[in-house]
């Protein structure tokens, strides 16, 4: 799983630019930099909620990232409407990640 996140260009439109195993560089068309790293500890423990969340400009943007994240086998709840219409879905690594519109 931990690949299929780095090839998130599938998702969130960002290029995976280098990293290792225990980390990754993605890049989005506007040269933001978006560093994920593998803990060190097996038990890696998050604040609460903490989350980090791609904004897609509609709700078929957001159905269109769901059906493939679950394509891919990732486990989420389908989106629904909340604070917006939105989905979480659990990351390798044990944090969040919401997609929302």
């Amino acid at each position: 799983m931990w690949k299929r996140l780095l090839n998130s260009s599938k998702y969130f439109g960002m290029r995976y630019r280098g990293g290792n195993k225990g980390m990754g560089f993605l890049f989005d068309e506007d040269n933001l930099v978006l560093a994920l790293m593998k803990g060190r500890d097996e038990e890696v423990k998050y604040p609460g909620f903490f989350h980090t969340g791609f904004a897609q400009l509609d709700e078929a943007r957001v159905d269109e990232i769901y059906q493939r994240l679950i394509g891919d086998g990732f486990k989420a709840a389908p989106p629904e409407h909340s604070h917006c219409y939105t989905f979480y879905v659990d990351a390798p690594g044990g944090f969040m990640v919401e997609v929302l519109a």
